[in-house]
Formats: structure tokens, C-alpha cells, sequence
């Protein structure tokens, strides 16, 4: 499909480690796919390598947004393109507002889209991430501090889902994005991104270990991954055989 995030036959290792090893998902815009699997199958080294993380190569096979290429850009171009992750982990990045980050990051993707618009001017833009953190139940203060400074797990984690709704991506990459959350925080979380998905027609990938964010935000898809590649898909009810049985009986 022409807009869809379309990854074919992808090999891809860090040094001389093979990590991916043949690779293949179709997600069509508004698609909400969650990917399962064991430590070490690979989930988080896929989002890194579609996003251009420079220490994983790619050997073999293609990725494209539409028809664009991802693997013949650097990593801000494919931001640009549409493509957003939300990191496992993400990190502090002292003295850089929040806010100011997140304002020159969509500053940066209307000028590389479209340069006749004109850059989001500050007081429209405070209006917007005031609602967006208003959706994920996160003070406005923190619009202001050091982005992740100080920032407790569960805000960390709220903090990638208000760049994801003020960036607006075509589809987007969430890496373990309710790893660490309290019951609060994940419905927190949940909603935002159902909120996001409804609204923007978010296509989304969802790494998960767990079947608990999936009672929040139903997948179309639920695919098992292992050893560098999906092993199984299905509907939402695979999430629940996932969690009756565990990852063995399906490796088997």
C-alpha cells in the first residue's frame, strides 16, 4: 500500500552480531500492530534501525514510508517523513526545555515539509502542549524544566507521549512505552495514545512484554517475535493465549 510502513526480508546486526534476520511487517495508516516476545528477540533493536540508531547496520532488505526509502536517509530526515519513537529509555537532555525542544522539533518538520508555512509561533504552540499534557494528566511546570531531568520513570514515558501528539507522525514507534508505569500512569499513558490515534490516524507499532497496555489500547494485530523475526500473528486474543501459555509454547 502507498502510504503504508512496509518493512521486507530486513537482516540487520550490531557488529558482528546478527540481530534481525529477515524481517517483515506491513502497517497500513490508523494500524495499531503490538509486537511480543521474549528479552533478546529483537523488539527494540527493530525500532532503533527503522529510526537509524548509527550502531546497528543493515544487511539486507528494505524499509519504506510510502515510497520513501528510510534506509537512504539520515535519522532527522526520517523524523521528517513522519516516523516517530518513543524510547525505552529516554534520556535527559539538561539546560533543553521540554517545551522549546518540542517546538523547534516541529519547527524542523514544517520547514523540511512545506517552507511556504510559516514556523509555529510560541504563544500557539504553549496553547497546544498545555492541552497535550493536560491529556496525559502531566503538570504544565513541567513544560518549562530540563527534558527527563529529574523526570520520575512514569514522567519520562508521559513526556514521549506529548511529543508524539504535538509532532503528529505518520506512524509511530513505541518502545516498551509502559515498562515502569503504575496502574495510573499506564491509563495515563493508554489514553493519550488512544487519544493521538483516534484523532491523528496514527498507524502504530507497540512493543510490549506484557498484555496489560493491550486491555487500553486494543491492537488490530498482535504478532509474537523471536529470534530476529515474527513467528506468529493474530488478533488481540493472541496477547491472552501469550499470557496463559507463556513464550515457549509458541517458540516450540
Amino acid at each position: 500500500m502507498a502510504n503504508s510502513l512496509s518493512i521486507k526480508n530486513l537482516y540487520a546486526q550490531i557488529n558482528d552480531k546478527k540481530i534481525l534476520k529477515g524481517f517483515n511487517l506491513e502497517i497500513k495508516p490508523g494500524e495499531i500492530h503490538a509486537i511480543m516476545g521474549p528479552n533478546g528477540s529483537g523488539k527494540s533493536t527493530l525500532c532503533n534501525v527503522l529510526m537509524g540508531h548509527p550502531k546497528y547496520s543493515v544487511s539486507k532488505g528494505s524499509a519504506k514510508l510510502g515510497n520513501i526509502n528510510l534506509f537512504d536517509l539520515e535519522t532527522n530526515k526520517r523524523a521528517n517523513a513522519g516516523l516517530f519513537l518513543a524510547f525505552q529509555h529516554p534520556m535527559e537532555i539538561p539546560g533543553v526545555g521540554m517545551g522549546s525542544f518540542i517546538r523547534q522539533a516541529v519547527n524542523a518538520n514544517i520547514k523540511a515539509n512545506d517552507k511556504n508555512t510559516k514556523p509555529i509561533g510560541p504563544m500557539e504552540f504553549l496553547k497546544e502542549i498545555q492541552a497535550n499534557t493536560k491529556l496525559l494528566k502531566m503538570d504544565e511546570a513541567f513544560i518549562g524544566r530540563s527534558l527527563n531531568e529529574g523526570f520520575s520513570g512514569g514522567e519520562k514515558k508521559r513526556a514521549e507521549i506529548v511529543q508524539m501528539a504535538s509532532l503528529k507522525p505518520k506512524f509511530a514507534l513505541l518502545d516498551e512505552i509502559d515498562s515502569g508505569l503504575d496502574i495510573d500512569a499506564l491509563k495515563a499513558v493508554a489514553k493519550g495514545i488512544k487519544a493521538i490515534h483516534k484523532k491523528q490516524n496514527t498507524g502504530i507499532l507497540l512493543i510490549t512484554h506484557y498484555q496489560r497496555i493491550l486491555n487500553f489500547v486494543e491492537p488490530d494485530f498482535v504478532h509474537i517475535m523471536n529470534d530476529g523475526k515474527i513467528i506468529k500473528s493474530g488478533g488481540k486474543e493472541l496477547a491472552h493465549k501469550l499470557e496463559e501459555k507463556g513464550y515457549e509454547a509458541f517458540i516450540k
